[in-house]
């Protein structure tokens, strides 16, 4: 899940930088009107989470621009503005949530968790073989058994099971999940495959996360993945 955080105070952008990361989250920062439309118009996201005093252009200005578009996600607006007036016309513009600062962490992410569940088009729990993900409650199961992930180890999953049966290069896998460019010299996708096959797969009598020689991974159910000699 990638969310978009317009903020121009550093402090509080580095504050939920580091939260929303840690909880699993890729996360884009802009510092002001203009950067975040511009990142609006060349990157989709599955949330916004902006501001109202910015430098230039006012966060309801954003929002009216923002909603302008064909495909918009949904906007939750976090402003020291909060009066009744405020939170109504952010709403009547378009807002699908509106919190005021200060804020407990939280409440922000029990009301992103929402916003998302609300306007996600895709399933909310995964499931492939006996591994089920619950990308709302963020848990994964096994044959019933109860298997904790550290926060990127979810995020690879879940990439990998939303394309359960397609073959995932590291280049892809480590800009949708670190939202940054392949080096070519990393082994940080290796590293954590061997951890999550640790965790899902080492203990279980059926492998899911296949290796596709020569491109990356591929998460599948061992009868239906392909068996020509190019996935183990």
């Amino acid at each position: 899940m990638k969310i978009l955080v317009v903020e121009d105070e550093k402090r509080i952008a580095d504050f939920l930088n580091r939260g929303l990361e840690s909880a699993g989250y890729v996360v884009d920062l802009a510092g002001d009107g203009k950067t975040a439309l511009d990142k609006l118009h060349t990157t989709d996201y599955d949330l916004v989470i902006l501001d109202l005093m910015l430098p230039d252009l006012d966060g309801l200005a954003v929002l009216e621009k923002a909603r302008n578009r064909k495909v918009s996600p949904p906007v939750l607006i976090l402003s020291a503005r909060g009066g009744v007036d405020d939170r109504v016309k952010g709403l009547e513009l378009g807002a699908d949530d509106y919190l005021v600062k200060p804020f407990a962490f939280v409440e922000l992410l029990a009301r992103i968790r929402a916003l998302l569940r609300r306007g996600q088009p895709t399933p909310e729990r995964l499931v492939v073989s006996d591994l089920t993900l619950d990308c709302i409650r963020r848990k994964v199961t096994r044959a019933g058994e109860h298997i904790e992930l550290a926060p990127k180890e979810f995020s690879i999953l879940e990439y990998m099971m939303r394309n359960r049966g397609r073959p995932l290069s590291r280049t892809m896998i480590v800009e949708h999940v670190w939202d940054m460019e392949y080096d070519g010299l990393t082994n940080i996708v290796d590293v954590y495959i061997r951890h999550l096959r640790s965790k899902i797969d080492d203990r279980f009598p059926l492998k899911l996360i296949q290796t596709v020689r020569g491109i990356g991974y591929m998460l599948e159910a061992p009868d239906r993945a392909e068996t020509d000699g190019s996935v183990v």
